[in-house]
């Protein structure tokens, strides 16, 4: 049996072994094995419960299409062949499923259920069914749990009414994953390369695009645009005050509102200004009640979680997850918002009645008796999401109980009364004009005792009168207003429009969000509001300009229907994908024809690369110095010659004592990662051209396997890393007198001969181990040993 993470894999198998399972570490080491004897299909059976880590394999093109330089990104869309790799090839997770599925009769797969999930059963069974047991060609072996939360209940109910996994919905997620990568890698890989190579200061590592990812950002610039053309205009209200007696005085609201302009609005204050008296012409006092909520989806919880918890979507769906293989709470991914007919709201109300925060409520329901839940819609997928069990705020830390605490709190509210109050409504005429005032007067709490932010906002009740009365006017003025703009989009109203438009799903709307972020297109100011920069709004303005459907949600939405049609078993996998990539292919060629369009935009909002920096080493071409670009990507740029070369990121570059390449006569530069970190030279030239077959584009001199310069490999190379497979320690000679040498894939750092006045890479070898011998100068002064300098 294979769940999807190694929690939930524990937390069912506990449950179906009734706590009396063996567990042990996979080969792995990421995943367990939970072993114990039970009843399957009328016969006493050996189970063995295990997990993977999300899915098992990734889609990817061959080995050349990933290399940009080689590859025209136009041959993306249907010449490069895309095939499945491991996801993670650390985890070995084909081999170790291989090992454990080895010799089993039957397979029963736990994975999440969605699409996502069901695809995942697939690319667990590509890798166990050749090594099964063959069976007869009538017996059924492989079988698919259905289950929406991690209770007894629900995962005995899963074992005894298994099912098939669905091929028409991991399907549906193969189209999607291709989609992506061929229309998505073509666009980016264009873009990067054609405006990195032009502007210096862009501040973005990638210049992507994405089918969904790119409607999203137009939505966020859409907003910013309105702000930006927005022109404030002045309006007029009349404000009239009156009072009766003793009462305290009436602020009326006029009834046509507004006007934009002042003399007609000093023509009306004139006309009221007539009378001396407000008369009450009508007294209206009429019972409403705000509807308690719907059942909880995973767009509203993204919602209110944004919104109210200010917690980012991307965050939110971790701690969901996380509440959810922990027991707590029910699938958090789902779009439907009506309980099932069979969902035990009692039971589920009952595990609350200890909790001290609504305690209260829940016992005086359980005693008064469950109010209909409000029919939502059901999208055929998994319950509403709700709580599965009592938690306390030690339990789950900070943002992990206050997730629970509104999820359980809304299905509280789901269950109960509406909330009732009393709207009164006071007509006045002073002269001709008419204006009125209302108040809401609290009859019943209802659902908002247990979500208090909804409740009616206490106010101060209207004076007792009825038709016919009159109040004292005491001031009636002209006040000047303007209309003001919107504000930026918070993720609260960006995610509503993404559901609305059908772009991305309820799982991977936190995806499209958190990607616009990383990729520096927009920032969060405060109450997650989503700012374009620069470079988001230039992007849009520039797919606008050339072809708006790149940034309109029209087409993503259309996709993600006949998506959803091959999940239904209604549309062919192959025609849908070709379909698409053919009005992709279509739309790249003319976007590539007319990229000058974006550039236009772009040369106003940005400085052209060699502009930019400042110089640092010289160029083994021209002899001229490159500026050093510190801008992300941080990189060289030879304005004389044109060319611009890719350095390595997340640290500091500075020149390497100046010395040169002795293949291409290019100044060597040193990466380093700060006093405590690896350092190592490079040529910028080969790091960008590898200049052996045994080399790949981005290796310094720590790698190069150059049969005699005194920088690379061969000569400071000592030994096999203690920590991973393939990597060297190599000296580092700049980091005396605290030596040290650094593994050359790997974060390993090694310290040794501190105080030593000088190291080298001896030619020789240790018998024992195969490193190579280290020859050590210490000062006299310094020596460790009694009476030897040199040592070796």
């Amino acid at each position: 049996m294979v769940a999807e993470k190694p929690s939930l894999a524990q937390s069912i198998s506990k449950i179906l072994s009734k706590g009396s399972c063996t567990s042990r570490k996979g080969l792995n080491g990421a995943c367990s094995v939970h072993e114990y004897t039970g009843s399957f299909q009328g016969q006493s059976v050996r189970f063995k419960m295990t997990s993977v880590c999300g899915h098992v394999m990734s889609l990817d093109f061959i080995g050349k299409y990933n290399n940009w330089d080689q590859v025209d990104p136009a041959e993306l869309f249907s010449t490069a062949p895309a095939e499945k790799k491991e996801a993670n090839p650390k985890l070995n997770m084909v081999k170790f499923l291989q090992v454990e599925g080895r010799g089993c009769d039957y397979v029963v797969l736990w994975l999440d259920c969605d699409k996502e999930g069901e695809n995942i059963c697939f690319e667990v069974l590509d890798a166990i069914q050749p090594v099964m047991n063959k069976g007869s060609s009538m017996d059924q072996s492989v079988y698919r749990a259905k289950f929406s939360s991690i209770t007894d209940t629900d995962i005995w109910n899963a074992m005894n009414c298994l099912g098939e996994p669905n091929r028409n919905e991991a399907l549906s997620v193969d189209a999607r994953q291709e989609l992506d990568l061929r229309i998505g890698c073509a666009f980016t890989r264009f873009q990067t390369k054609y405006f990195q190579g032009k502007y210096g200061n862009l501040d973005s590592s990638l210049i992507s695009f994405g089918p969904c990812q790119t409607p999203t950002l137009g939505f966020c610039v859409e907003r910013h645009d309105k702000i930006q053309s927005f022109r404030p205009e002045t309006y007029w209200i009349l404000q009239a005050k009156v009072f009766k007696g003793k009462d305290n005085p009436l602020m009326l609201d006029w009834n046509r509102v507004r006007v934009f302009d002042r003399e007609v609005g000093q023509m009306f204050v004139n006309l009221a200004k007539t009378s001396r008296e407000a008369k009450v012409e009508s007294v209206s006092k009429k019972e409403k009640a705000k509807q308690r909520p719907q059942a909880l989806n995973t767009v509203e919880m993204l919602r209110v979680a944004s919104s109210s918890l200010g917690m980012g979507p991307q965050h939110t769906m971790q701690i969901a997850e996380r509440l959810y293989t922990q027991g707590y709470i029910s699938y958090p991914r789902t779009e439907t918002t009506h309980y099932p007919e069979n969902f035990d709201l009692k039971g589920t109300l009952k595990q609350q009645t200890n909790n001290p925060f609504w305690a209260e409520e829940v016992k005086a329901l359980l005693s008064t008796g469950l109010n209909r839940p409000r029919k939502g819609s059901d999208a055929g997928d998994h319950p509403p999401i709700t709580p599965m069990r009592a938690a306390s705020e030690g339990e789950l830390g900070s943002d992990g109980w206050r997730l629970y605490e509104y999820i359980t709190r809304h299905f509280i509210a789901t269950i109960s009364q509406d909330c009732k109050y009393l709207q009164t409504t006071i007509d006045f005429s002073i002269g001709p004009e008419a204006f009125s005032c209302s108040g809401k007067t609290l009859i019943s709490p209802g659902y908002t005792t247990v979500m208090p932010w909804l409740g009616i906002p206490l106010e101060e009740n209207l004076p007792e009168c009825e038709r016919g009365d009159t109040f004292t006017v005491d001031e009636i003025k002209l006040v000047e207003k303007q209309t003001s703009p919107p504000e930026y989009l918070t993720e609260a109203e960006l995610i509503t429009l993404m559901e609305k438009h059908g772009v991305g799903t309820d799982a991977s709307i936190p995806v499209h969000i958190n990607n616009i972020c990383q990729r520096n297109y927009v920032t969060i100011e405060n109450g997650r509001k989503l700012k374009p920069t620069n470079l988001g709004i230039v992007l849009v303005h520039g797919y606008y300009k050339i072809d708006a459907e790149l940034v309109l949600p029209t087409i993503r939405s259309a996709v993600e229907k006949q998506l959803n049609l091959i999940a239904q078993g209604k549309a062919n996998f192959q025609q849908v994908l070709q379909h698409t990539l053919d009005i992709f292919k279509r739309k790249f060629h003319y976007f590539v024809d007319s990229i000058t369009g974006m550039d236009e935009l772009m040369e106003v909002s940005f400085s052209p690369i060699a502009a930019s920096g400042k110089p640092l080493a010289r160029c083994g071409k021209c002899h001229r110095f490159m500026k050093y670009i510190q801008a992300k990507p941080s990189r060289l740029h030879c304005s004389h010659c044109d060319e611009t070369y890719s350095l390595p990121q997340n640290g500091a570059i500075k020149l390497y004592k100046e010395l040169r390449c002795p293949l291409d006569d290019f100044e060597l530069v040193l990466w380093t990662s700060g006093a405590r970190g690896k350092s190592y030279p490079l040529c910028p030239y080969c790091y960008s051209n590898a200049p052996f077959r045994d080399m790949k584009k981005g290796m310094g001199c720590n790698e190069c396997t150059h049969p005699s310069c005194q920088h690379s490999l061969n000569s400071l190379g000592i030994g096999q890393c203690v920590e991973c497979d393939t990597g060297v320690l190599v000296l580092d000679p700049t980091s005396g007198p605290k030596w040290r040498m650094a593994c050359n894939k790997c974060n390993v750092v090694v310290h040794f001969f501190e105080h030593a006045h000088r190291v080298q890479v001896a030619q020789e070898s240790c018998d024992a181990c195969e490193a190579s011998l280290v020859a050590v100068d210490f000062n006299k002064t310094r020596t460790p040993l009694a009476a030897a300098s040199p040592v070796q």
